[in-house]
């Protein structure tokens, strides 16, 4: 939280109220729930025009090059910082006037994932001609073009929750508890999108099930029609600002945030980028690799995704709710710096599980600690970087610190099987493998380096935010 009203109650709130008898009030509000349930909405709409995307093409012989040219939908993901200055000055249309400035915004891209996936579930992805209106219209095109629309109103919706999340905020403790239930929100709903979709899919075929998942965006629209508009977008959204098409309207809306970003952290602010866009990169390079190495171990998928879907589970659950707890009783920055140790270490998990071979019980450790530590990883990067924004450029800020952390490892992990490719040259496929994954935890070590810099010079933002 970064307002200085909301520091200022945190840093006055009386001590008998602080620790963890801070957590259970905070657990009491009703917003809790809300974010969690706005989270879930978040986390429909990513797989289903990704992984799980390919895999209904690939089904349908659809070749692999056009599913490969299709995942580029999601690069509105990445990019979403280019139209959230859009979503930070207007309101939506129609909706805007009735429900608030976020809330509308929300509702309105709510209903259109969700009709877009309704038509992808009906023209689905195949070969041939589409007739709409006595047009014939290429059916992949019309598919894919679906597609991204699902991807461009779920990224606009991601704009517009995360900035509902930082600033119905009213403290430093409650902005790690709603990050944290987002998160665990939109795990839920990974889980939902790559794993129980499946075996609906096999009993009832994709078009039923994206169909499916278009009703599941009802949970999004059920939390916004229950949430209660932000006091400051509320008043963002009274306050007299230029006209958002004037010279000055531009200026404020595309380079205010970067100015008042700049102006706030100073000399730190060129670091805590360099921090955010180096912190997951261990995990994006490793991810690409992770499916095709079980495959190469000799993992049957069904034991991957029952032990995804259970032990997983549970472990990403106690990850989240441990970085949010820790959140509150230490700080923003103690938690990022407890990530940046969990989050790379983990992938030593791996490098052993390569050297032991196809063990269920090894494989099922592996991957509790992973989900552990990333589920604490991720939530430790979302509160940090919430913490940096700054009233009045929410949406922006986040869309764009969000996109920043993920541009490098989405460039670089394309890379990673020409690594393992070439380390496994003078050596077994395994041992290949070993070897990446420690590279992939020894990348770790420069955003640990730099957190202890955080930590230990304790820049104004970590004075702000501290529990």
């Amino acid at each position: 939280m970064t307002s200085e009203a909301g520091a200022a109650a945190a840093r006055a709130a009386p001590p008998a109220r602080k620790g963890w008898r801070l957590v259970l009030a905070n657990l009491r509000e009703p917003k809790v729930l809300v974010m969690l349930l706005l989270g879930f909405s978040s986390g429909i709409p990513i797989y289903l025009v990704g992984n799980t995307l390919g895999f209904w093409m690939r089904e349908n012989a659809i070749e692999l090059s056009t599913i490969g040219f299709l995942s580029w939908v999601g690069l509105a993901y990445s990019l979403k910082f280019l139209w959230a200055p859009l979503v930070d000055k207007l309101d939506a249309p129609v909706l805007g006037r009735w429900l608030g400035r976020r809330r509308g915004w929300m509702l309105l891209s709510q209903l259109v994932v969700g009709a877009a996936l309704v038509g992808m579930a009906l023209v689905e992805p195949r070969q041939g001609q589409l007739l709409l209106g006595g047009v014939a219209l290429n059916h992949l095109l019309v598919f894919g073009a679906l597609a991204l629309v699902v991807a461009f109103a779920s990224a606009t919706q991601d704009i517009v929750i995360d900035a509902w999340r930082i600033e119905s905020a009213s403290s430093p403790e409650q902005q790690g508890l709603l990050t944290s239930t987002s998160t665990l929100g939109y795990r839920g709903a990974l889980l939902v999108t790559d794993s129980l979709i499946l075996i609906l899919a096999a009993q009832a075929g994709w078009s039923l099930s994206y169909g499916a998942m278009a009703a599941l965006m009802g949970v999004g629209v059920l939390a916004t029609l229950s949430a209660r508009e932000p006091a400051a977008s509320v008043l963002a959204a009274a306050s007299p600002h230029p006209a958002l098409f004037s010279a000055r309207g531009l200026f404020d809306a595309l380079v205010g945030p970067f100015v008042a970003f700049f102006r706030q952290h100073g000399q730190w602010a060129l670091l805590m980028l360099l921090t955010i866009s180096l912190y997951r990169l261990p995990d994006f390079l490793f991810g690409p690799m992770a499916n095709p190495f079980y495959a190469d171990l000799g993992m049957a998928k069904e034991t991957v995704g029952a032990v995804r879907g259970s032990f997983g589970l549970v472990a990403t659950i106690a990850g989240v709710a441990a970085a949010g707890l820790t959140a509150v009783r230490f700080g923003f920055i103690q938690t990022l710096l407890a990530g940046a140790v969990l989050g790379p270490g983990s992938n030593l998990a791996f490098a052993y599980l390569a050297l032991h071979g196809n063990d269920p019980g090894v494989f099922t450790a592996a991957m509790v600690i992973d989900n552990f530590c990333n589920g604490y990883a991720g939530v430790a990067l979302v509160g940090y970087m919430s913490s940096l924004t700054n009233v009045g450029y929410t949406a922006t800020q986040y869309a764009l610190l969000s996109s920043f952390y993920a541009l490098l490892g989405k460039v670089l992990k394309g890379l990673s099987g020409v690594a393992v490719e070439h380390l496994a040259i003078d050596r077994s496929l395994l041992e290949a493998y070993s070897l990446f994954f420690v590279g992939t935890a020894l990348v770790g070590i420069p955003a640990l380096l730099l957190c202890i810099v955080l930590v230990v010079r304790k820049p104004p933002a970590a004075v702000q935010t501290a529990a």
